[in-house]
């Protein structure tokens, strides 16, 4: 059975759309206090004021988590102002597909920088936080929650270095697990296959039609499915650690 997070403080990157945005209402709903962070502050205030209005607390918190100092701020920030941490959920990524010849490679550096260095900064910030809330807290846990990609198990042709990134992210999220387990701060991938949000927008013309054209047969998962997995993941009693998480629509073949 689910367990409340009432108490709780939860930091969410990422949050002004898609899965970060449904996550913020899931956790929430469960009691958690919410902070949300993101560069589209206009969009984290509106959605921090609909969390609001049904009762529940939230910060909104402008953070472009590529930059350490930035992302230092908004682990802080939270900490000042909700009072602790106890689940960090690194949402926040790009998915710039497309041949490794010829590659803008600027668009290696953004994914490089954001799914790998922003996830990094922010995890390594919020640890002293999410040990003491381990040992005070009722639930006697805290949860770093990564967001991954069936990418982060299977490399594919023209997505070398988006399933660089999220191979790394699985990576760094074992390493993790098993220096933090023994102090029960649970690591926890979410790997979604295909999900309906904006994550294909910021793909290259040609190759936003041909990523879409994977899909357009299938029922793809909404941002709520995937925000369900990881309310269920981070209200689990302690001892029970759901590491990995594979999450496809049920007719994705790869």
């Amino acid at each position: 059975m689910a367990t409340s997070l009432g108490g709780t403080v939860a930091l969410i990157t990422g949050a002004s759309s898609g899965i970060g945005a449904a996550t913020a209402r899931a956790l929430a709903a469960q009691g958690a206090k919410v902070a949300l962070a993101a560069r589209r502050l206009e969009r984290l205030e509106r959605l921090a004021s609909e969390i609001g209005r049904e009762g529940h607390t939230t910060l909104a918190i402008q953070s472009d988590i590529r930059d350490q100092e930035q992302a230092v701020a908004a682990v802080e920030r939270t900490v000042e102002e909700l009072g602790r941490l106890d689940i960090v959920v690194n949402n926040a990524g790009q998915m710039l597909l497309g041949p490794i010849e010829d590659a803008p490679t600027e668009e290696w550096d953004r994914m490089i920088d954001l799914n790998l260095k922003g996830l990094i900064y922010t995890t390594h910030a919020a640890v002293p936080h999410l040990l003491a809330a381990a040992e005070d807290s009722e639930r006697h846990c805290a949860d770093v929650v990564n967001i991954s990609s069936v990418a982060g198990r299977v490399a594919r042709s023209g997505s070398g270095v988006y399933n660089l990134t999220k191979h790394g992210v699985g990576a760094f999220s074992e390493s993790f697990r098993q220096e933090f387990g023994n102090r029960r701060v649970r690591s926890i991938v979410i790997e979604p296959g295909a999900v309906a949000t904006e994550l294909t927008d910021h793909l290259r013309d040609g190759i936003r039609d041909e990523v879409r054209a994977r899909f357009v047969d299938i029922k793809t998962l909404d941002a709520t499915d995937i925000a369900d997995a990881i309310a269920y993941a981070v209200t689990r009693p302690w001892h029970v650690s759901l590491n990995e998480v594979l999450i496809r629509p049920t007719e994705q073949e790869g």
